[in-house]
């Protein structure tokens, strides 16, 4: 899923500091799992808003709405009428939820209540690591179904490194080597045949080398 965490207060106060009415938009979908802007974090957020410019004297309209998912046009036609009634509208989803939201409404600004992080999965309850970085060209049926761009530091298509030992990356005790990982989960299903082969260097155009991707189903368009 993608993750995401809350911009600080500060931040997101100054983002909108000339505005008057404020519909803040959250998400149900990745955003909500790592609880950073589902309906929950909506209300706190908007709750946070009230109190701080009710503080500084400048007391706003703020309208809260969350979507399915901001990223689908289906969803974000729900908000036209609410839209109406704001001045800005602040998005409490991934970068391709604000950016669906400003295409969609192109005469209100948008702005991120989020920093959105990277592609990951939940290691405990609180902690998301991240495990895929939409490379374009799925390696994971030849390295044991661990990623080598994600989660080795050097993206290195061959490894270890010289800089690896005893199963850690050089940047930190706290970092397993990727490569360590990719051996020990070949060795245990007895294919380490496939480590010994060597990846021929990597296409980064499917990664968006060539431009901004996108993904056309002729089956599926109208």
């Amino acid at each position: 899923m993608i993750t995401a965490e809350r911009k600080p207060l500060e931040e997101i106060l100054q983002s909108v500091s000339s505005f008057d009415r404020i519909l803040i938009v959250g998400c149900n979908e990745c955003v909500t799992v790592c609880a950073a802007g589902g309906r929950k974090e909506v209300g706190l957020l908007a709750s946070a808003l009230n109190m701080s410019m009710l503080k500084a004297g400048r007391p706003v309209q703020l309208t809260e709405h969350t979507l399915e998912r901001q990223c689908d046009p289906e969803y974000v036609d729900e908000l036209a009428q609410l839209v109406t009634g704001a001045d800005a509208i602040l998005s409490m989803a991934c970068g391709c939820g604000v950016q669906e939201l400003a295409r969609r409404y192109r005469d209100k600004p948008v702005l991120p209540a989020l920093n959105t992080k990277f592609m990951g999965a939940a290691e405990r309850p609180g902690v998301w690591a991240e495990r895929c970085a939409g490379c374009g060209n799925c390696v994971l049926g030849v390295t044991g179904g661990i990623c080598p761009i994600a989660r080795c530091s050097k993206r290195l298509m061959n490894g270890p490194c010289g800089g690896s030992g005893n199963g850690k990356c050089e940047i930190s005790d706290e970092v397993d080597c990727a490569w360590q990982l990719i051996w020990d989960r070949l060795k245990a299903l007895g294919k380490t045949d496939l480590y010994e082969q060597n990846m021929d260097a990597k296409d980064w155009r499917p990664a968006g080398g060539g431009g901004p991707r996108r993904i056309v189903r002729e089956d599926l368009t109208e």
